[in-house]
Protein backbone atom coordinates (compact mmCIF):
# COMPACT_ATOMS: atom_id res chain seq x y z
CA UNK A 1 0.00 0.00 0.00
CA UNK A 2 1.43 3.42 -1.01
CA UNK A 3 1.66 6.21 1.28
CA UNK A 4 -0.74 8.58 -0.64
CA UNK A 5 -3.47 5.07 0.12
CA UNK A 6 -2.42 4.87 3.51
CA UNK A 7 -3.33 8.68 4.16
CA UNK A 8 -6.39 8.47 2.34
CA UNK A 9 -7.82 5.78 4.44
CA UNK A 10 -6.36 7.39 7.86
CA UNK A 11 -8.27 10.81 6.52
CA UNK A 12 -11.88 8.68 5.67
CA UNK A 13 -10.94 7.09 9.74
CA UNK A 14 -10.65 10.95 11.02
CA UNK A 15 -13.47 12.21 8.94
CA UNK A 16 -16.13 9.61 11.25
CA UNK A 17 -14.34 10.77 14.10
CA UNK A 18 -14.92 14.61 13.45
CA UNK A 19 -18.69 13.71 12.78
CA UNK A 20 -19.08 11.48 15.92
CA UNK A 21 -17.42 14.41 17.54
CA UNK A 22 -19.90 17.02 16.82
CA UNK A 23 -22.84 14.21 17.40
CA UNK A 24 -21.32 13.85 21.01
CA UNK A 25 -21.15 17.66 21.54
CA UNK A 26 -24.89 18.05 20.91
CA UNK A 27 -25.43 16.59 24.36
CA UNK A 28 -23.85 17.62 28.05
CA UNK A 29 -23.73 14.38 28.95
CA UNK A 30 -21.69 13.20 25.74
CA UNK A 31 -19.81 16.25 25.60
CA UNK A 32 -16.44 14.72 26.65
CA UNK A 33 -16.62 11.69 24.87
CA UNK A 34 -17.31 14.27 21.80
CA UNK A 35 -14.49 16.31 22.77
CA UNK A 36 -11.99 13.05 22.39
CA UNK A 37 -13.39 11.99 19.20
CA UNK A 38 -12.15 15.23 18.09
CA UNK A 39 -9.31 15.27 19.16
CA UNK A 40 -8.11 11.85 17.97
CA UNK A 41 -9.65 12.70 14.51
CA UNK A 42 -7.42 15.60 14.58
CA UNK A 43 -4.19 14.45 15.99
CA UNK A 44 -4.64 11.26 13.13
CA UNK A 45 -5.52 13.99 10.46
CA UNK A 46 -1.76 15.38 11.16
CA UNK A 47 0.01 12.56 11.68
CA UNK A 48 -1.37 11.27 7.84
CA UNK A 49 -0.77 15.21 6.58
CA UNK A 50 2.54 14.96 7.91
CA UNK A 51 3.20 11.54 6.72
CA UNK A 52 2.04 13.07 3.09
CA UNK A 53 4.13 16.24 3.29
CA UNK A 54 7.60 13.94 4.09
CA UNK A 55 6.30 11.73 1.43
CA UNK A 56 5.86 14.44 -0.97
CA UNK A 57 8.69 16.48 -0.76
CA UNK A 58 11.49 18.02 -2.88
CA UNK A 59 13.68 18.66 -0.16
CA UNK A 60 15.69 16.03 1.77
CA UNK A 61 13.73 14.67 3.97
CA UNK A 62 15.20 15.37 7.67
CA UNK A 63 14.91 19.07 6.46
CA UNK A 64 10.97 19.09 5.74
CA UNK A 65 10.77 16.64 9.20
CA UNK A 66 12.55 19.46 11.03
CA UNK A 67 10.91 22.51 9.79
CA UNK A 68 7.29 20.45 10.07
CA UNK A 69 8.59 19.68 13.80
CA UNK A 70 9.31 23.49 14.48
CA UNK A 71 6.04 24.34 13.31
CA UNK A 72 4.18 21.62 15.61
CA UNK A 73 5.91 22.71 18.46
CA UNK A 74 5.71 26.90 18.44
CA UNK A 75 2.38 26.00 18.12
CA UNK A 76 1.26 23.42 20.83
CA UNK A 77 3.46 25.70 22.90
CA UNK A 78 1.34 28.73 22.25
CA UNK A 79 -2.00 26.14 21.99
CA UNK A 80 -0.86 24.76 25.25
CA UNK A 81 0.22 28.11 27.23
CA UNK A 82 -3.23 29.43 26.06
CA UNK A 83 -5.73 26.83 27.33
CA UNK A 84 -3.83 27.10 30.42
CA UNK A 85 -4.19 30.89 30.93
CA UNK A 86 -7.01 31.68 29.15
CA UNK A 87 -10.13 32.30 31.72
CA UNK A 88 -13.65 31.59 30.99
CA UNK A 89 -14.54 34.80 30.25
CA UNK A 90 -12.66 35.51 28.04
CA UNK A 91 -13.37 32.15 25.87
CA UNK A 92 -15.57 34.19 23.42
CA UNK A 93 -12.74 36.84 22.59
CA UNK A 94 -10.31 33.66 22.30
CA UNK A 95 -12.50 31.62 20.00
CA UNK A 96 -12.94 34.93 17.97
CA UNK A 97 -9.45 35.29 17.45
CA UNK A 98 -8.50 31.80 16.49
CA UNK A 99 -11.35 32.04 13.74
CA UNK A 100 -9.05 34.87 12.52
CA UNK A 101 -6.37 32.84 12.10
CA UNK A 102 -8.68 30.00 10.11
CA UNK A 103 -9.22 33.22 8.08
CA UNK A 104 -5.93 34.37 7.35
CA UNK A 105 -4.37 30.65 6.43
CA UNK A 106 -6.92 30.32 3.95
CA UNK A 107 -6.13 34.14 2.01
CA UNK A 108 -2.08 33.33 2.57
CA UNK A 109 -3.36 29.63 0.84
CA UNK A 110 -4.60 30.75 -1.93
CA UNK A 111 -2.22 33.77 -2.48
CA UNK A 112 0.24 31.37 -2.32
CA UNK A 113 -1.44 28.49 -4.78
CA UNK A 114 -2.27 31.65 -7.72
CA UNK A 115 1.87 32.15 -6.89
CA UNK A 116 2.95 29.21 -7.38
CA UNK A 117 0.47 28.46 -10.80
CA UNK A 118 -0.28 32.48 -12.18
CA UNK A 119 -1.38 30.91 -15.18
CA UNK A 120 -3.69 28.95 -13.49
CA UNK A 121 -3.13 25.94 -14.56
CA UNK A 122 -5.89 24.13 -13.12
CA UNK A 123 -8.26 26.12 -14.95
CA UNK A 124 -11.25 28.28 -14.31
CA UNK A 125 -12.68 26.48 -11.92
CA UNK A 126 -9.06 26.38 -10.20
CA UNK A 127 -9.12 30.05 -10.85
CA UNK A 128 -12.69 30.38 -8.60
CA UNK A 129 -10.97 28.26 -5.92
CA UNK A 130 -8.63 30.61 -5.41
CA UNK A 131 -11.23 33.97 -5.35
CA UNK A 132 -13.39 32.83 -3.47
CA UNK A 133 -11.21 31.50 -0.74
CA UNK A 134 -9.41 34.60 -0.47
CA UNK A 135 -12.75 36.27 -0.13
CA UNK A 136 -14.01 34.56 2.35
CA UNK A 137 -11.15 34.47 4.50
CA UNK A 138 -10.49 37.46 4.14
CA UNK A 139 -13.81 38.51 5.58
CA UNK A 140 -13.29 36.22 8.20
CA UNK A 141 -10.14 37.48 9.48
CA UNK A 142 -11.17 41.22 9.93
CA UNK A 143 -14.43 40.44 11.27
CA UNK A 144 -13.41 38.08 13.73
CA UNK A 145 -10.38 40.96 14.78
CA UNK A 146 -13.24 43.73 15.35
CA UNK A 147 -15.19 40.78 17.03
CA UNK A 148 -12.38 40.37 19.39
CA UNK A 149 -11.97 43.95 19.59
CA UNK A 150 -15.42 44.27 21.05
CA UNK A 151 -15.72 40.96 23.09
CA UNK A 152 -12.21 42.14 24.85
CA UNK A 153 -13.86 45.54 25.27
CA UNK A 154 -11.22 46.72 23.51
CA UNK A 155 -13.56 48.40 21.16
CA UNK A 156 -16.97 49.32 22.14
CA UNK A 157 -19.93 47.25 21.73
CA UNK A 158 -22.44 49.70 20.21
CA UNK A 159 -22.56 49.24 16.41
CA UNK A 160 -21.13 51.44 14.04
CA UNK A 161 -23.86 53.25 11.85
CA UNK A 162 -22.28 54.76 8.94
CA UNK A 163 -24.74 56.58 6.20
CA UNK A 164 -26.14 53.78 3.64
CA UNK A 165 -24.27 51.05 5.31
CA UNK A 166 -25.85 48.42 3.49
CA UNK A 167 -25.44 50.49 0.23
CA UNK A 168 -21.42 50.09 1.23
CA UNK A 169 -21.87 46.55 1.70
CA UNK A 170 -23.66 45.73 -1.48
CA UNK A 171 -21.31 48.16 -3.37
CA UNK A 172 -18.23 46.07 -2.08
CA UNK A 173 -19.94 42.65 -3.33
CA UNK A 174 -20.62 44.31 -6.47
CA UNK A 175 -17.14 45.20 -6.97
CA UNK A 176 -15.55 41.89 -5.62
CA UNK A 177 -17.81 40.23 -8.44
CA UNK A 178 -16.22 43.26 -11.61
CA UNK A 179 -12.83 42.40 -9.84
CA UNK A 180 -13.79 38.21 -10.16
CA UNK A 181 -14.50 38.61 -13.88
CA UNK A 182 -11.06 40.80 -14.34
CA UNK A 183 -9.05 38.11 -12.46
CA UNK A 184 -10.37 35.17 -14.75
CA UNK A 185 -9.88 37.30 -17.59
CA UNK A 186 -6.17 38.45 -16.57
CA UNK A 187 -4.79 35.05 -16.92
CA UNK A 188 -0.93 35.47 -15.55
CA UNK A 189 -1.42 39.51 -14.82
CA UNK A 190 -4.45 38.15 -12.71
CA UNK A 191 -2.62 39.08 -9.24
CA UNK A 192 -3.48 42.71 -9.45
CA UNK A 193 -7.21 42.03 -9.82
CA UNK A 194 -6.85 39.10 -6.47
CA UNK A 195 -4.96 41.49 -4.78
CA UNK A 196 -7.86 44.59 -4.94
CA UNK A 197 -10.23 42.13 -4.24
CA UNK A 198 -7.96 41.23 -0.57
CA UNK A 199 -8.39 44.57 0.46
CA UNK A 200 -11.85 45.23 -0.80
CA UNK A 201 -12.80 41.93 1.20
CA UNK A 202 -10.92 42.88 4.57
CA UNK A 203 -12.90 46.31 4.51
CA UNK A 204 -16.24 44.36 3.93
CA UNK A 205 -15.39 42.26 6.97
CA UNK A 206 -14.53 44.60 9.27
CA UNK A 207 -17.77 46.73 8.25
CA UNK A 208 -20.23 43.96 8.48
CA UNK A 209 -19.51 43.15 11.99
CA UNK A 210 -18.03 46.83 13.61
CA UNK A 211 -22.14 47.37 12.20
CA UNK A 212 -23.28 44.74 14.99
CA UNK A 213 -24.14 45.69 18.70
CA UNK A 214 -22.92 43.93 21.19
CA UNK A 215 -26.39 42.39 22.06
CA UNK A 216 -26.17 40.15 19.07
CA UNK A 217 -22.14 39.20 19.53
CA UNK A 218 -23.25 35.08 20.30
CA UNK A 219 -24.95 35.13 16.73
CA UNK A 220 -22.06 36.79 15.67
CA UNK A 221 -19.32 34.37 16.95
CA UNK A 222 -21.07 31.67 15.88
CA UNK A 223 -21.40 33.29 12.32
CA UNK A 224 -18.10 33.83 12.07
CA UNK A 225 -17.14 30.59 12.91
CA UNK A 226 -19.57 28.88 9.98
CA UNK A 227 -17.51 31.55 7.82
CA UNK A 228 -14.31 29.83 9.30
CA UNK A 229 -15.29 26.59 8.40
CA UNK A 230 -16.48 27.53 4.85
CA UNK A 231 -12.85 29.55 4.58
CA UNK A 232 -11.36 26.13 5.05
CA UNK A 233 -13.13 24.18 3.23
CA UNK A 234 -12.43 26.72 -0.03
CA UNK A 235 -8.59 25.92 0.87
CA UNK A 236 -9.09 22.33 0.95
CA UNK A 237 -10.57 22.43 -2.55
CA UNK A 238 -7.05 24.85 -3.21
CA UNK A 239 -4.80 22.35 -1.82
CA UNK A 240 -6.69 19.39 -2.93
CA UNK A 241 -7.35 18.08 0.09
CA UNK A 242 -10.28 15.95 1.07
CA UNK A 243 -9.98 16.50 4.26
CA UNK A 244 -9.80 19.48 4.81
CA UNK A 245 -13.04 20.01 2.81
CA UNK A 246 -14.91 17.71 4.77
CA UNK A 247 -13.75 19.05 8.19
CA UNK A 248 -14.36 22.93 6.67
CA UNK A 249 -17.82 22.14 5.05
CA UNK A 250 -18.73 20.53 9.37
CA UNK A 251 -17.82 23.48 11.04
CA UNK A 252 -19.22 25.65 7.99
CA UNK A 253 -22.85 23.92 8.04
CA UNK A 254 -23.20 23.23 12.33
CA UNK A 255 -22.06 26.97 12.39
CA UNK A 256 -24.57 27.99 10.22
CA UNK A 257 -27.38 25.70 11.60
CA UNK A 258 -26.33 26.95 15.37
CA UNK A 259 -26.59 30.91 14.44
CA UNK A 260 -30.23 30.19 12.74
CA UNK A 261 -31.04 28.73 15.99
CA UNK A 262 -29.98 30.91 17.82
CA UNK A 263 -31.52 33.98 15.67
CA UNK A 264 -34.99 31.74 16.28
CA UNK A 265 -34.28 32.40 20.29
CA UNK A 266 -34.11 35.85 19.83
CA UNK A 267 -36.97 36.12 17.32
CA UNK A 268 -34.50 37.55 14.94
CA UNK A 269 -33.49 36.90 11.41
CA UNK A 270 -30.14 35.98 10.21
CA UNK A 271 -30.47 38.75 7.96
CA UNK A 272 -31.33 41.19 10.45
CA UNK A 273 -28.49 40.58 12.53
CA UNK A 274 -25.75 40.79 9.81
CA UNK A 275 -27.11 44.02 8.69
CA UNK A 276 -27.12 45.78 11.78
CA UNK A 277 -27.58 45.09 15.98
CA UNK A 278 -29.39 45.97 18.99
CA UNK A 279 -30.07 49.48 19.30
CA UNK A 280 -30.16 50.26 15.37
CA UNK A 281 -33.99 50.19 15.35
CA UNK A 282 -36.28 53.34 15.87
CA UNK A 283 -37.32 52.30 19.65
CA UNK A 284 -33.82 53.44 21.14
CA UNK A 285 -34.65 56.78 22.05
CA UNK A 286 -37.78 55.47 24.33
CA UNK A 287 -36.74 52.42 25.94
CA UNK A 288 -32.76 52.31 25.41
CA UNK A 289 -29.85 54.05 27.83
CA UNK A 290 -29.39 54.21 30.97
CA UNK A 291 -32.58 56.08 32.75
CA UNK A 292 -33.98 54.26 35.19
CA UNK A 293 -37.57 53.55 35.51
CA UNK A 294 -38.79 53.23 39.04
CA UNK A 295 -37.10 52.90 42.03
CA UNK A 296 -35.12 49.76 43.09
CA UNK A 297 -35.67 47.72 46.49
CA UNK A 298 -32.36 46.64 47.80
CA UNK A 299 -31.81 43.32 49.84
CA UNK A 300 -28.99 41.59 52.09
CA UNK A 301 -27.29 38.54 52.08
CA UNK A 302 -28.73 37.09 55.56
CA UNK A 303 -32.11 38.31 53.91
CA UNK A 304 -32.08 36.33 50.97
CA UNK A 305 -31.14 33.41 53.21
CA UNK A 306 -34.05 33.57 54.59
CA UNK A 307 -36.10 33.52 51.45
CA UNK A 308 -34.10 30.71 50.45
CA UNK A 309 -34.96 28.63 54.04
CA UNK A 310 -37.98 29.07 53.25
CA UNK A 311 -38.89 28.50 49.67
CA UNK A 312 -39.92 25.09 48.51
CA UNK A 313 -38.56 25.86 44.84
CA UNK A 314 -35.77 27.63 43.47
CA UNK A 315 -34.35 28.78 39.79
CA UNK A 316 -31.11 30.26 39.34
CA UNK A 317 -30.88 32.03 35.84
CA UNK A 318 -27.22 32.85 35.62
CA UNK A 319 -25.51 35.38 32.81
CA UNK A 320 -21.92 36.66 31.96
CA UNK A 321 -22.01 38.73 35.40
CA UNK A 322 -21.50 35.20 36.99
CA UNK A 323 -18.78 33.92 34.99
CA UNK A 324 -16.71 37.76 35.52
CA UNK A 325 -17.23 36.63 39.28
CA UNK A 326 -16.27 33.58 39.31
CA UNK A 327 -18.99 32.72 41.07
CA UNK A 328 -20.04 29.29 39.48
CA UNK A 329 -18.52 27.63 42.15
CA UNK A 330 -20.19 29.19 45.43
CA UNK A 331 -23.47 28.74 43.24
CA UNK A 332 -22.89 24.92 42.88
CA UNK A 333 -22.72 24.72 46.44
CA UNK A 334 -25.22 26.80 47.57
CA UNK A 335 -27.66 24.70 44.98
CA UNK A 336 -26.09 21.36 46.63
CA UNK A 337 -26.99 22.50 50.37
CA UNK A 338 -30.42 23.77 49.28
CA UNK A 339 -31.00 20.45 47.32
CA UNK A 340 -29.92 18.92 50.50
CA UNK A 341 -32.85 20.50 52.90
CA UNK A 342 -35.14 18.93 50.16
CA UNK A 343 -35.69 22.41 47.79
CA UNK A 344 -36.10 21.88 44.69
CA UNK A 345 -33.10 23.95 42.77
CA UNK A 346 -33.30 24.16 38.87
CA UNK A 347 -31.10 26.34 36.66
CA UNK A 348 -32.63 28.21 33.47
CA UNK A 349 -29.81 28.97 30.84
CA UNK A 350 -31.51 31.26 27.75
CA UNK A 351 -29.62 29.77 24.70
CA UNK A 352 -27.70 33.27 24.09
CA UNK A 353 -27.28 33.80 27.32
CA UNK A 354 -23.31 35.14 28.41
CA UNK A 355 -21.50 36.01 25.08
CA UNK A 356 -21.02 32.54 23.21
CA UNK A 357 -23.40 29.93 22.76
CA UNK A 358 -23.42 27.34 25.27
CA UNK A 359 -21.17 29.30 27.74
CA UNK A 360 -23.55 29.06 31.37
CA UNK A 361 -23.62 25.26 30.78
CA UNK A 362 -19.47 24.66 30.00
CA UNK A 363 -19.21 27.22 33.50
CA UNK A 364 -22.21 24.92 35.74
CA UNK A 365 -20.51 21.88 34.04
CA UNK A 366 -16.99 23.27 35.23
CA UNK A 367 -18.54 23.34 38.97
CA UNK A 368 -19.49 19.91 38.47
CA UNK A 369 -23.59 20.97 38.70
CA UNK A 370 -25.51 17.44 37.86
CA UNK A 371 -26.90 17.95 34.42
CA UNK A 372 -30.40 17.28 35.27
CA UNK A 373 -31.05 20.40 37.15
CA UNK A 374 -29.71 22.61 33.76
CA UNK A 375 -32.38 23.56 31.66
CA UNK A 376 -33.12 25.48 28.71
CA UNK A 377 -35.30 28.63 28.51
CA UNK A 378 -37.87 26.33 26.31
CA UNK A 379 -38.24 23.81 29.37
CA UNK A 380 -38.10 25.79 32.12
CA UNK A 381 -40.17 29.45 31.22
CA UNK A 382 -43.44 27.58 32.09
CA UNK A 383 -42.63 26.72 35.85
CA UNK A 384 -41.29 30.61 36.93
CA UNK A 385 -44.99 30.90 38.05
CA UNK A 386 -44.89 27.89 40.43
CA UNK A 387 -41.28 29.32 41.94
CA UNK A 388 -41.16 30.51 44.74
CA UNK A 389 -37.80 32.16 44.45
CA UNK A 390 -35.66 33.44 41.29
CA UNK A 391 -31.76 34.23 41.74
CA UNK A 392 -30.90 35.93 38.59
CA UNK A 393 -27.10 35.94 38.60
CA UNK A 394 -25.42 38.04 36.36
CA UNK A 395 -27.94 38.09 33.54
CA UNK A 396 -30.06 41.21 31.89
CA UNK A 397 -30.98 40.96 28.42
CA UNK A 398 -32.22 37.99 29.53
CA UNK A 399 -34.66 38.52 31.60
CA UNK A 400 -35.94 41.67 30.67
CA UNK A 401 -39.42 42.02 30.36
CA UNK A 402 -39.22 45.28 27.34
CA UNK A 403 -38.92 42.19 25.51
CA UNK A 404 -42.65 41.02 25.98
CA UNK A 405 -44.17 44.63 27.23
CA UNK A 406 -42.92 46.81 24.94
CA UNK A 407 -42.88 47.30 21.21
CA UNK A 408 -40.80 50.38 21.18
CA UNK A 409 -37.99 48.58 22.45
CA UNK A 410 -34.80 47.34 20.59
CA UNK A 411 -35.33 43.62 21.77
CA UNK A 412 -39.24 43.73 21.20
CA UNK A 413 -39.96 40.11 20.34
CA UNK A 414 -37.00 38.44 21.45
CA UNK A 415 -38.19 35.14 23.85
CA UNK A 416 -36.80 35.69 27.44
CA UNK A 417 -36.88 34.08 31.04
CA UNK A 418 -40.09 34.98 32.31
CA UNK A 419 -38.55 35.30 35.75
CA UNK A 420 -41.14 37.91 36.76
CA UNK A 421 -43.76 35.29 36.57
CA UNK A 422 -42.44 34.17 40.13
CA UNK A 423 -43.23 35.09 43.74
CA UNK A 424 -39.81 36.63 44.59
CA UNK A 425 -36.52 37.59 42.42
CA UNK A 426 -33.17 38.49 43.51
CA UNK A 427 -31.28 40.13 41.13
CA UNK A 428 -27.44 40.30 41.86
CA UNK A 429 -25.91 43.22 40.15
CA UNK A 430 -22.81 45.36 40.50
CA UNK A 431 -25.21 48.09 40.26
CA UNK A 432 -28.09 49.53 38.14
CA UNK A 433 -26.39 49.95 34.78
CA UNK A 434 -27.69 48.01 31.40
CA UNK A 435 -26.48 45.19 30.00
CA UNK A 436 -24.33 44.35 26.77
CA UNK A 437 -27.38 45.61 24.60
CA UNK A 438 -27.67 49.15 26.34
CA UNK A 439 -31.20 48.52 27.53
CA UNK A 440 -32.50 49.28 30.74
CA UNK A 441 -34.48 46.51 32.28
CA UNK A 442 -37.87 47.64 33.59
CA UNK A 443 -37.74 43.93 35.96
CA UNK A 444 -35.48 46.02 38.13
CA UNK A 445 -37.84 47.97 39.18
CA UNK A 446 -40.87 45.79 39.96
CA UNK A 447 -42.38 44.86 43.36
CA UNK A 448 -41.77 41.81 43.53
CA UNK A 449 -37.55 41.99 42.81
CA UNK A 450 -34.94 42.84 45.46
CA UNK A 451 -31.81 44.07 44.33
CA UNK A 452 -28.66 42.54 45.89
CA UNK A 453 -25.64 44.65 44.78
CA UNK A 454 -21.65 44.10 45.11
CA UNK A 455 -19.29 40.78 43.82
CA UNK A 456 -21.83 38.06 42.81
CA UNK A 457 -19.31 35.59 44.26
CA UNK A 458 -19.18 37.33 47.66
CA UNK A 459 -22.37 37.70 48.00
CA UNK A 460 -23.13 33.51 47.04
CA UNK A 461 -20.68 33.04 49.81
CA UNK A 462 -22.04 35.17 52.15
CA UNK A 463 -25.56 33.54 51.59
CA UNK A 464 -23.66 30.00 52.02
CA UNK A 465 -22.54 30.96 55.52
CA UNK A 466 -25.79 32.30 56.65
CA UNK A 467 -27.48 29.01 55.67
Amino acid sequence: MTVESMVQAVYLVAAVLFVLSLAGLSKQETARRGVLLGMTGMGLALAATVALALDRSERPVGQTAGLILLVLVVGAAVGTWRARTVEMTQMPELIALLHSFVGAAAVLVGLGSYLSEPAGSGGAVHLVEVFLGVLIGAVTFTGSVVAFGKLSGRLRSSPLMLPGRNWLNLAAVVACGGLLWWFLAAGTAGLVPLLLMTVVALALGWHLVAAIGGGDMPVVVSMLNSYSGWAAAAAGFMLGNDLLIITGALVGSSGAILSYLMCRAMNRSFVSVILGGFGTGPGVAAAGGDAEQGTHRETTALEVADRLTAARSVIVVPGYGMAVAKAQYPVADLVARLTARGTVVRFGIHPVAGRLPGHMNVLLAEAKVPYDQVLGMDEINGDFGSTDVVLVIGANDTVNPAAQDDPASPIAGMPVLEVWQAREVVVFKRSMATGYAGVQNPLFFRENTAMLFGDAKDQVELIVQAL
